[in-house]
């Protein structure tokens, strides 16, 4: 049996796949990669919170699913809806690489301070989390892989822009970033996630052996956290659990209106046999201390 890896066509989304293949190629399976244009990479003006759909980068990913034409989708999992299409499901990940948030600025304004740099995102997240600590900042949307934001940044009028670290080391871009200690993860950001359909036990199986089980312990609280929040794309959202050298749990999340004036955090170290439904507790309890004023107040203002 070959197994069809279905992906993005951008040149990331390839290596992600690609990364998968190998693992499944290494175990002696035969497998195939199958490129799909996503809704996401067909409309890159328009920043993602404002298109209306769920799942943007995912949604052809799932019909293609669906339709039997590919066995299983290779995502970035920060990209992945926490309510997945029935019949759909998460089947595991690789180890979590490069969660980071960096910053990499233009050439003229390497002398600049931060507080007076205009930014390059068009991410919610990214610029509540940054306006709370430089509130006076200037925004400018930018949309497009890797290579075009790259691109943009020496043709366009703004100082820097951010990144996923994971991104640019995948793509092996040696830049002189900088750490972003006031950012904290959009949930599951650095794992390379792998959907299959609900139904396929044969293909469940064989995705178990190459999936990373302490990175599927930490995205499932991280999400956990979000699906409770009713985040997704559209509110300013950062979790990210790690395990430490004891075992135990390490998880910080943030939540933060739109202009990152308010913002509730959390930091918490618990045993992993405590894990279970913990995303969802430090939601519930983020929501009880004012996160749920914040939440209405977003969605109000989208």
């Amino acid at each position: 049996m070959k197994i069809r890896i279905g992906t993005r066509n951008s040149p990331l989304a390839m290596w992600q796949a690609r990364a998968v293949q190998q693992q499944l190629e290494r175990l002696g399976h035969a497998t195939e990669l199958c490129p799909v244009v996503s809704s996401g990479d067909k409309n890159l003006t328009q920043p993602l919170y404002t298109l209306g759909i769920t799942g943007v980068f995912t949604r052809d990913l799932d019909i293609a699913l669906l339709n039997g034409d590919i066995d299983i989708a290779v995502h970035s999992l920060k990209d992945v809806p926490t309510q997945l299409p029935a019949g759909v499901t998460l089947l595991g990940c690789l180890e979590r690489d490069f969660p980071q948030d960096v910053l990499l600025r233009r050439a003229s304004a390497q002398g600049l301070d931060l507080s007076e740099l205009k930014i390059a995102t068009s991410s919610l997240r990214r610029r509540a989390f940054w306006k709370k600590e430089f509130p006076h900042t200037q925004f400018f949307d930018i949309r497009g892989n890797v290579q075009t934001r790259l691109q943009k940044l020496e043709t366009q009028d703004f100082d820097a822009t951010i990144f996923s670290l994971a991104g640019l080391r995948r793509m092996e871009y040696d830049l002189p970033v900088e750490p972003l200690p006031m950012m904290i993860s959009a949930p599951a950001q650095g794992v390379i996630g792998i959907a299959g359909r609900s139904s396929n036990e044969n293909i469940r199986k064989i995705i178990s052996q190459i999936s990373h089980r302490p990175t599927e312990i930490c995205v499932t609280i991280e999400r956990q956290f979000l699906q409770t929040l009713e985040g997704g794309c559209t509110a300013p959202i950062g979790a990210l659990a790690t395990i430490l050298d004891d075992g135990r749990i390490n998880f910080v999340a943030r939540l933060a209106d739109l202009n990152g004036q308010k913002s509730l955090d959390i930091h918490e170290t618990f045993a992993q046999e405590d894990a279970d439904d913990k995303g969802k507790q430090l939601a519930e309890q983020l929501l009880h201390q004012g996160g749920a004023a914040i939440m209405a107040e977003i969605k109000a203002a989208l």
